[in-house]
């Protein structure tokens, strides 16, 4: 195979703090290799020097044998680099053909030439078999969609070497298999694929290769094929990992999230439909299903975010049907958000200030209609140290964190006050196996205390893990509730495909 990239004793400071220090890897035609390491580990970092994004502070970069100097995202592009974000970058209500052109847009007579744009982008869609609309918003599309807009994207630009940070992430089991095949495919082809992951299983899946990064430096190569999921979790985080939750037994347990006959449209279509469910206290309700049959929108109901149409929610006995988001919260609500940049965080604004986001007007906070900000950064402190959140101080901006800290903060957040409700919405999406682990105890702790939790997760083993109960969500209904205990995939599978069936007793 022939080398496409290499990286020599790349450094990259912020300030007097290394993420990147002293890596080097190569890269091949036709080779996939795997990026592991802990959130915050430098992962991001590295591969955002290799797209142009970021600048070396020290080493060099050869592609296929000249040593670059990458100036600029433009730059890398124009040389074959491609890098698909794990927060995509895309603008919502622009169409698919808009996103996958802008900045690349071929031209005619001095016009946007979106003819043969269409014709280019739809062989590529044929091609790998991607299934794209390109007159559909990419507001309206799903995640699963809009992660193929982003291949597509690097595709159009003639990339060799594609970058892919988190690829799976956001997607259902059925995504990424197809998502697998078309790594796949791409590397039969010759090209170069790196790409970044937590998901153990997935790198001996599709990987030839995996580069271990520990706190900025590579701890180890290795090729994928000998290596054990634990054997790699354990170079990851330095230490051996435990997987054990603790769960006890309720005693006494009472309702405390009560929805009836729930009905919810959004975008002109029935979303949620005559849906009951109930979550007892010192419970956690998993809901599976497949993406887009309403969960976003039952979650968004319960929370105040979106009208309802009909039907009633109860929260702690009390009826907070069509009250508003903060008055929900008020009622014993907390929220772990499926999108963390988008809805669950203020980037711009630091950790403090995101951390009290729910109280901050609150006496405790807030002197005279002025924010306290001494006893803001005080209870961030706290909750930075109690909670682990990898930041320099509580005055750091919530976007300069790696993905799974800015989970952290949001955890942090929504448990600091023992909401006596929460909904947890994928709450370990896009996080290393020691976070996933730190967070699916964190959530058991809350149950153990009493909080009742429900929780949507694309990721059936994470719902099979922590559930007491499973409810089976599909086309806006429950279609079935299973006990985690006895049941297997291919039951799981039935149900989420859409068939009917009496289980555990309702």
């Amino acid at each position: 195979m022939t080398e496409v990239v290499k990286m020599n004793h790349i450094t990259k400071q912020f300030g007097a703090f290394k993420a990147n220090d002293d890596i080097s890897l190569t890269l091949h035609s036709g080779e996939i290799l795997a990026l592991l390491g802990e959130n915050g580990a430098g992962k991001s970092t590295i591969m955002n020097v290799l797209s142009g994004l970021l600048q070396p502070t020290s080493g060099t970069i050869e592609i296929n044998g000249v040593t670059t100097k990458l100036t600029g995202p433009r730059q890398a592009k124009q040389i074959g680099i491609g890098m698909v974000h794990q927060h995509f970058m895309l603008i919502p209500a622009f169409t698919v053909l808009e996103n996958i052109i802008l900045g690349d847009e071929p031209t005619k007579l001095g016009r946007i030439d979106y003819q043969q744009a269409r014709s280019t982008i739809q062989a590529l869609i044929e091609k790998y078999q991607l299934n794209l609309d390109l007159n559909a918003k990419v507001e309206n599309i799903s995640v699963g969609m809009q992660q193929r807009v982003e291949i597509v994207k690097a595709l159009y630009r003639q990339a060799t070497v594609l970058i892919f940070d988190e690829p799976t992430a956001a997607l259902t089991p059925q995504e990424i298999e197809e998502i697998i095949l078309i790594f796949k495919q791409l590397a039969k082809e010759g090209k170069a694929l790196i790409f970044i992951t937590h998901k153990l299983a997935e790198i001996k899946q599709i990987a030839d290769n995996c580069i271990v990064i520990r706190a900025g430096k590579v701890i180890k190569k290795l090729p994928v094929e000998n290596v054990s999921e634990n054997e790699l979790a354990e170079l990851m985080v330095g230490h051996p990992m435990n997987g054990q939750l603790t769960r006890e037994s309720i005693k006494e347990s009472k309702p405390v999230l009560e929805v009836s006959e729930l009905t919810v449209k959004h975008q002109q279509q029935i979303k949620v439909k005559g849906l009951n469910l109930t979550v007892n206290a010192g419970e956690i309700v998993g809901i599976a299903g497949v993406d887009g049959n309403g969960q976003t929108e039952l979650i968004d109901a319960i929370s105040g975010l979106i009208k309802i149409q009909a039907g009633s929610i109860k929260i702690a006995g009390r009826d907070v049907t069509r009250q508003s988001p903060r008055k929900v919260n008020e009622s014993g609500l907390g929220v772990i958000p499926e999108d963390r940049q988008n809805v669950g965080l203020i980037l711009p604004l630091t950790l403090a200030e995101n951390l009290v986001l729910k109280t901050y007007y609150q006496p405790q906070f807030n002197r005279h209609g002025l924010l306290d900000y001494g006893k803001i950064n005080q209870r961030a402190g706290e909750l930075i140290k109690n909670f682990d959140i990898r930041s320099q101080s509580e005055k750091e901006t919530a976007g300069e964190l790696s993905g799974g800290n800015q989970q952290k903060v949001i955890i942090a957040r929504e448990l600091a006050d023992h909401p006596q409700v929460l909904i947890a919405a994928n709450p370990t999406r896009g996080v290393d196996v020691g976070a996933i682990e730190y967070i699916q105890q964190q959530l058991m702790d809350e149950r153990n205390h009493g909080c009742g939790i429900l929780l949507v997760s694309f990721e059936l083993d994470e719902i099979l893990k922590l559930s007491d109960r499973v409810l089976v969500m599909h086309r806006g209904e429950i279609v079935g509730e299973i006990d985690p205990k006895t049941t297997n995939s291919q039951e799981l599978g039935l149900l989420m495909a859409g068939k009917r069936q009496t289980v555990g007793g309702k």
